[in-house]
């Protein structure tokens, strides 16, 4: 399964990366995984998933996490997540 992900502020790109994970696991174990792999790569705390988070994810397999998602301020507007490809 292979992740994307990207930081933006003021709609412009400012990060991006992709993550890969080929473990024998659930989907569920595969995006906490490659989020707390991202968080890391940035340097930022992990989102909190909210309700909303979930419910989009779930329907769209992509995910906007914005500061509503964090404790701390967060210096970019919204940490964007998406599969990439799926096993």
């Amino acid at each position: 399964m292979r992740f994307w992900a990207r930081l933006f502020k003021e709609n412009r790109m400012l990060n991006d990366t992709v993550v890969e994970d080929t473990d024998n696991d659930t989907r569920t174990h595969k995006v906490f995984r490659a989020i707390e792999k991202i968080s890391y790569d940035f340097d930022i705390q992990r989102p909190i998933w909210l309700d909303s988070n979930i419910s989009d994810f779930k329907k769209y397999s992509k995910v906007r996490f914005y500061q509503d998602s964090f404790i701390e301020e967060i210096p970019f507007d919204y940490l964007e997540f998406s599969v990439l490809e799926e096993d």
